[in-house]
């Protein structure tokens, strides 16, 4: 599946009004489930135990000023005008926040990281800066790149946001689905309905969990017209209820109604506030899922469609309970309850149908943002399935999914009730907001440059209203807010155990690379016999020759004609063009045969499949083959170690390079109505193979003879040479280290996948062969 080319050649047309609104109404199902669906929960959460509505009102009026002015300045302000503008390159997230940070102050997570990465075109810095701010700005990148002790503080900061955000995954569906079903609780008594809520909203959730690997392809045309009918049936139930009830409500969104709830309520006040922030929950999926939309679309969608609609509803309840002050439990200040009773059934199909819709956003996210953490090195590897051929964000990871389907019927059955499910999300929803706002300040004194009294400001006035809602939600840590803490934590010493351990294992290959000079001391046959073949051997250095090679040699009694050391690593940044995938260089004289090929990869691109991947790979070194001191202008990189790189794009992208025809003869990709001249390989049973290079410039006798024996080795196929590295501490090392490398990172490396193109590779055409390190 050749996915590259959508994601790079159809750009979306920002002068298209139809096409913005087209956007707009499908980001209503992707981003805004989750968010649509809080005026389920939240009047019910607040009132849960803290405070009590009274015959003054004051209680229920303060309540809906905190949420129409928590909707106003989160939301709007905050992540509509400003967040949204930070984006990677057109992705949004928590990583597109740290990945931006890592280009501008050169920190990043990936050990392997090279100059010739800042080439790419995606990897955008400023220019200089003026002068009466580039000082400040100068000494804080400075800081930041000196100090190991910030760099890793960053790192957990990102990391931390991004624990959460896996944690909402677990905790956004069961209280969504929960409160959905709770419509039932007015249909019948009291005694009964707790026996039917419990089956029927794990019901529900099995289901969703269980239909993720057909992917929302397959139904994802429904969830728009799914959330838009939600947004209309609880706007339009707003305005009923306020015409009826209290058509003065709108006074109450007055600030002074703030005031008076917490001068009334104290400290219970303040408690509740836990509860009144679920007003915002799945207000970062904006941010997040901005790589799958527009910047415009998402904002018209907020401003003009969601944002009046949850105003609305917010106001309708609470005209309706302003007018009802005799309630016989928390649970009757619910939404149902201001629901009227001829449409009530009606109302709760299609809030069961909403509440799935934001529930599989929220599983979607935390695919794609652990996909993310895979790429950037903190998270083990793991099954990546790609659910759709045209859109490239909808992904399936089959572990993830029954781990987050198990942890989200724990939860609702351990805790039976909104109460403790609110305090829950609600601190999973505002830490990953301050993580977001603490890296936003950065963002505006780093990469856009602007004055470092802006970001206070910003960092002060965002900053202190969500302190304010962390500390109310933390207040509940035995009820419930427990959990994202918990499950925050397990995550978070998975993440950094991986990354520990990766990084550990990269400075012992970096130290103990073995030296060029060993390599030509061997001679062209490598002191063994060569067979006709291409043997792949996976390296995480981009430069010199890894130990583990010297290891083959020393006991293995052939090698391949051919050799390739490949790196797949990923760069800071969420696509790389096609054209820019790969750097094809050579190690030692051309007689060797050997060569290194470094494929580059965005956080956020999609690995093609293995068959297209190996044609690429081929294809790439047959293109620097020819390419090579024939074409004056080609990109090089140097790289030391005597190693030049020259960038070379996939078979789809080079259009005036060479291509790759098997068996039928059909070429990949094949070049227009251009003369082309053919160098075909002789005539076997094998699968044939031949390259197809243009006419000019001509081709070198000696270019010829190596893509004549290139072919060859291509068609008696290639083999993964893969080395299993045992990573064990060193003696006389820490208890701590000992524990995290031989038990920790042990673990996760014996129980994490393999490389994504070995995994296909029979086994008859793979080799392994194993080897300690001690670092």
């Amino acid at each position: 599946m050749d996915l590259e080319g959508r994601i790079h050649h159809n750009p979306i047309k920002r002068d298209s009004w139809k096409t913005v609104l087209t956007l707009a109404y499908q980001s209503l199902g992707v981003v805004y489930g989750d968010l649509s669906t809080s005026p389920l929960y939240v009047y019910k959460s607040a009132f849960a135990e803290d405070i009590h509505h009274s015959e003054t009102n004051e209680e229920i009026y303060g309540v809906l000023s905190f949420v129409f002015w928590t909707l106003t300045l989160i939301p709007l302000v905050k992540y509509v005008f400003i967040v949204l503008r930070a984006d990677d390159n057109g992705e949004g997230g928590t990583f597109a926040l740290y990945s931006l940070l890592c280009r501008h102050v050169r920190v990043s997570s990936i050990p392997n990281c090279q100059l010739a990465d800042e080439e790419l075109t995606e990897y955008k810095n400023d220019g200089p800066v003026s002068n009466d701010k580039s000082v400040i700005v100068s000494r804080l990148k400075s800081t930041l790149e000196k100090c190991r002790l910030l760099q890793k503080l960053l790192l957990v900061v990102a990391l931390v946001g991004t624990c959460m955000v896996i944690g909402d995954g677990v905790l956004t569906p069961a209280i969504s689905v929960f409160s959905a079903v709770s419509g039932l609780e007015l249909s019948m008594s009291r005694e009964h309905h707790q026996y039917v809520m419990l089956p029927v909203a794990c019901a529900i959730l099995v289901f969703l969990f269980a239909i993720q690997h057909f992917g929302t392809h397959r139904v994802g045309f429904l969830f728009a017209p799914v959330v838009f009918a939600w947004l209309l049936c609880i706007s339009a139930i707003g305005i009923y209820n306020i015409v009826r009830w209290n058509p003065h409500i709108y006074q109450a969104l007055s600030p002074y109604y703030m005031y008076k709830f917490l001068k009334k309520t104290q400290r219970k006040g303040w408690m509740s506030l836990g509860g009144i922030l679920l007003c915002i929950t799945g207000s970062e999926a904006m941010f997040a899922d901005l790589g799958h939309f527009s910047q415009l679309s998402i904002k018209i969608a907020f401003t003009f469609v969601v944002y009046p609609s949850l105003i609305l509803a917010y106001m309708g309840q609470a005209a309706y309970l302003s007018k009802h002050h005799v309630i016989e439990s928390y649970y009757r200040i619910g939404f149902y309850v201001s629901v009227p009773a001829q449409i009530r059934w009606p109302v709760l199909a299609i809030a069961i149908l909403a509440a799935v819709v934001g529930s599989q956003s929220i599983i979607t996210g935390t695919f794609s943002i652990i996909k993310q953490c895979s790429a950037l090195g903190c998270f083990p590897r793991v099954k990546i399935v790609h659910t759709s051929s045209e859109k490239h964000g909808q992904i399936y990871i089959p572990e993830i999914n029954w781990t987050l389907m198990v942890l989200c019927l724990a939860v609702t059955i351990g805790f039976r009730n909104t109460k403790h499910m609110g305090n829950a999300a609600g601190l999973a929803v505002i830490t990953v907001m301050l993580v977001t706002t603490c890296l936003m300040s950065l963002v505006i004194i780093l990469c856009w440059q602007k004055n470092i009294l802006l970001a206070m400001c910003f960092i002060l006035f965002f900053g202190s209203i969500e302190v304010l809602y962390f500390s109310a939600s933390l207040m509940k840590f035995l009820e419930g807010a427990w959990v994202p803490v918990a499950l925050s934590f397990i995550f978070l010493i998975i993440m950094y155990l991986w990354h520990y351990g990766t990084l550990k294992k990269y400075e012992f290959d970096l130290q103990n690379k073995v030296s060029i000079n060993w390599l030509l001391g061997l001679g062209p046959n490598l002191g063994i016999v060569r067979v006709r073949g291409i043997g792949l051997i996976h390296t995480e250095l981009v430069s010199g020759i890894p130990a583990i090679f010297s290891h083959f040699v020393t006991n293995l009694p052939a090698f391949h004609q051919v050799l390739v050391f490949l790196c797949i690593k990923s760069v800071p940044v969420p696509h790389v063009r096609p054209e820019e995938r790969f750097l094809v260089g050579r190690i030692g004289p051309k007689e060797y045969h050997i060569y290194r090929c470094i494929a580059r990869y965005g956080y956020r691109d999609v690995h093609r499949d293995d068959v297209e991947f190996e044609k690429d790979l081929v294809g790439s070194i047959a293109e620097f083959i020819r390419s090579e001191k024939s074409e004056p202008h080609t990109q090089i990189e140097d790289l030391g170690d005597g190693e030049r790189m020259t960038v070379v794009g996939t078979l789809s992208s080079n259009f005036s390079g060479i291509k790759l025809c098997e068996d039928n003869g059909n070429c990949t990709d094949t070049v227009g109505t251009s003369e082309l001249r053919e160098i075909k390989s002789p005539e076997i049973l094998r699968k044939r193979v031949r390259f197809v290079v243009p006419d000019s410039p001509q081709i070198k006798t000696d270019a010829q003879k190596e893509l004549q024996e290139l072919m060859e080795a291509r068609e008696a196929g290639m083999a993964f040479i893969l080395g299993h590295l045992y990573v064990r501490a060193k003696r006389g090392s820490s208890w701590i280290k000992r524990i995290v490398i031989n038990y920790g990172y042990d673990f996760l490396r014996r129980n994490s996948r393999g490389p994504a193109y070995a995994l296909s590779i029979p086994q008859a055409s793979t080799l392994e062969v194993g080897m300690v390190y001690y670092v």
